[in-house]
């Protein structure tokens, strides 16, 4: 059950950064780099609980702090250069 976790994150992350690298719009780029972040902060939870280490959920709160704020600071960026 966890690998098959592990293959759909994988293919969601793949997928999220190829819409990352060619999409049409930077409002489309942004979007799909906070679903990749998304789904690396999930993925870092489970690696939380396979190997029983609370560190990775301080790690993942983190994380997700600092792609939240990635996406505040490049969505302003963006619309202030309209």
């Amino acid at each position: 059950m966890i690998v098959l976790f592990f293959v759909l994150i994988g293919i969601g992350v793949i997928l999220s950064f190829i819409r990352v690298i060619i999409g049409p719009t930077s409002s489309d780029r942004v979007a799909a780099l906070d679903t990749m972040n998304v789904m690396l902060t999930g993925l870092i939870v489970v690696l939380a609980y396979v190997f029983n280490r609370s560190i990775y959920l301080d790690i993942a709160l983190v994380y997700a702090l600092l792609s939240f704020l990635e996406t505040i600071v490049i969505s302003r960026y963006l619309e202030g250069r309209k």
